[in-house]
């Protein structure tokens, strides 16, 4: 039996795109571009927004609301470095507790430590973190945490309660179970975009390490984690403009305390949870000293973006040159 090729016509191989074709590539080029300009114009408006609400109270206060320690609606005195500092002090140490779980989690989940199917559930435990309610977190924090970290923490602070991190106690609400359920929020994000990372070295640069003779643990540490570094670099700044911006859990859980402190234990209080506290019953003058704060907290965003853009833009020509 004599098996024929039947080769296809040449023509229909090369022939230019038909007038269809380029009426939907001219479609879509369109509505990417009128995709792109809605997104901008639209943070152009809320920002416009915000300023031209904030307007009074930045030609009333000044600069002077940066440095200012004081909230008293009765005299009409308004300053937010307590809030600003708590914003960024208890977001730094959620990023170092929930950024080092993460990416722990991230290279335990990827290097083979368990079986494809049970990493596939425990991928997918974290990720249904991400769909808890903050308000949800902040009662857990209040019922569970809480009670579970006061003991330890007063004994801390009888005890090594002249270092500035246990200089207080901790009765209620404070910085420490803020930074712990704030961790634990950010944690399926920094997990998941580093998992992402790290499972798109090449599996030939890891044979590579092996090859050289490294063991399992300096393969990952010194070759894969390094490699994926722009990647998790990414990861930690979006959980770290995850942990700014959370208002809820924190609002519930810090304490609102106008005061600059170390301590791990002492209330304290950030933009947005001042924002979700104040603006529900805020009179005139105190929502434009709101929306005063608010244009603070996005300048604060845009700045870790912009400083996070950079470090995974030096991390990759690093790796280039390398």
């Amino acid at each position: 039996m004599t098996v024929q090729f039947v080769l296809p016509d040449s023509r229909s191989l090369s022939r230019p795109p038909s007038a269809a074709a380029y009426l939907v590539d001219r479609v879509f080029v369109v509505v990417s571009t009128l995709g792109a300009v809605a997104i901008i114009a639209l943070v152009a408006y809320i920002l416009y927004q915000i300023g031209h609400q904030a307007l009074p109270a930045i030609q009333r206060n000044g600069a002077g609301f940066l440095v200012g320690t004081s909230w008293d609606v009765q005299t009409s005195t308004f300053g937010i470095l307590p809030q600003i500092w708590g914003t960024l002090y208890s977001s730094l140490l959620a990023l170092l507790i929930g950024g080092f779980v993460g990416v722990t989690i991230a290279i335990f989940l990827t290097q083979d430590f368990l079986p494809p199917r049970l990493a596939v559930t425990f991928r997918t435990l974290i990720e249904m973190l991400a769909a808890i309610p903050s308000v949800v977190f902040g009662l857990w924090g209040i019922f569970v945490v809480i009670p579970f970290v006061r003991p330890g923490a007063n004994w801390l602070n009888d005890h090594f309660g002249f270092i500035p991190f246990f200089s207080t106690s901790l009765s209620g609400p404070g910085l420490l179970p803020a930074v712990i359920v704030l961790s634990i929020m950010i944690l399926p994000t920094v997990a998941a975009i580093s998992q992402d990372a790290i499972g798109l070295v090449p599996y030939k640069i890891k044979e590579a390490a092996y090859g050289m003779g490294t063991t399992r643990w300096e393969a990952i540490l010194k070759v894969i984690v390094p490699t994926a570094s722009g990647g998790i670099s990414s990861a930690l700044v979006l959980g770290f403009g995850r942990a700014l911006g959370e208002t809820m859990a924190l609002a519930m859980l810090i304490g609102n305390a106008n005061q600059i402190s170390l301590s791990l234990f002492s209330p304290a209080n950030t933009l947005a949870a001042l924002l979700a506290s104040n603006f529900p019953e805020a009179a005139q003058v105190e929502r434009q000293a709101l929306m005063y704060a608010a244009l603070m907290l996005l300048a604060i965003t845009l700045i870790v973006n912009v400083i996070g853009t950079l470090i995974l833009l030096w991390t990759q020509r690093k790796m280039v040159k390398a």
